[in-house]
């Protein structure tokens, strides 16, 4: 299953969001191939801000098909 990507807000990749978090990533470019150094974009690790609307399964408007019952 893989995680829901967003936009960091530094570099504006589309960057997945674990825990809560940007995951880890490179900042845009490339880097010199001979560096050995590695360096993560500052986005990394931050905090990601809530959606605007949390995401549903069903629509809780919509009404029910025909031949669909309650559950309970």
């Amino acid at each position: 299953m893989s995680s829901p990507r967003r936009a960091c807000p530094v570099c504006t990749r589309e960057i997945a969001v674990v825990g809560g978090r940007f995951a880890r990533h490179d900042p845009p470019g490339r880097r010199p191939a001979f560096s050995y150094e590695l360096v993560s974009c500052p986005g990394s690790r931050r905090s990601a801000p809530l959606l605007a609307t949390e995401p549903r399964l069903f629509d809780p408007e919509e009404p029910p098909m025909d031949g669909q019952q309650q559950l309970f």
